[in-house]
């Protein structure tokens, strides 16, 4: 049974590396199927809005691509899978609480336990998708390997995951982006 928000027409969740593009790829395929249609949902976004308020931190300043999150990445990961090994659905849960759009895009889907929570919420609704870079592409964006965070079950995951239901390659070939994007679309308009 779904909880609480509509039920949605698909569920496509993104994942892959950091910078490897899967906040450009889900605001792209936002921005061209309108926002009344499609929502993007971050489980990030729960994370560090409880992290902020039981650390007595700036939930405004987790959000954004600052020093200042960095400096507490490391420790909020921490704290994320103590809550994940307690209650593997509670940021999952959260994040589509009052959600009425048809699609919802996931983007930054990141443990097969998020994958599973959905797939046995939403069945045959939901679908993978790995974006994937070139480690100089991602170094171009500004990734910088960072032990304890490039190496840990955050970033590392679902890297054997395998049977994506779909891969989008993100290398810097904005034409092939734009191909790959299409298709998507074309999927995601089959189920409207």
């Amino acid at each position: 049974m779904a909880p609480l928000g509509g039920a949605p027409r698909l569920v496509l969740l993104f994942s892959g590396k950091r910078k490897s593009g899967k906040d450009f790829v889900t605001e792209a395929l936002q921005s061209r199927l309108g926002a009344d249609v499609c929502a993007v949902l971050r489980l990030s976004g729960p994370l560090k809005e409880q992290y902020a308020q039981e650390h007595g931190l700036n939930f405004q300043r987790l959000l954004d691509a600052s020093t200042y999150k960095e400096a507490f990445r490391k420790d909020m990961i921490r704290w994320g899978e103590e809550k994940r090994q307690a209650d593997p659905g509670f940021f999952c849960r959260k994040i589509v609480e009052g959600i009425s759009q048809p699609i919802w895009l996931v983007s930054d889907t990141r443990r097969v336990s998020d994958i599973q929570w959905f797939r046995e919420t939403y069945g045959a609704m939901t679908q993978t998708v790995r974006v994937v870079a070139l480690e100089q592409s991602r170094q171009q964006r500004g990734w910088v390997f960072t032990p304890g965070v490039d190496d840990a079950e955050s970033e590392c995951g679902l890297d054997n995951f395998g049977g994506f239901d779909w891969v989008i390659e993100n290398h810097g070939d904005e034409q092939r982006l734009e191909e790959q994007l299409e298709n998507l679309i074309e999927f995601i308009c089959s189920r409207l």
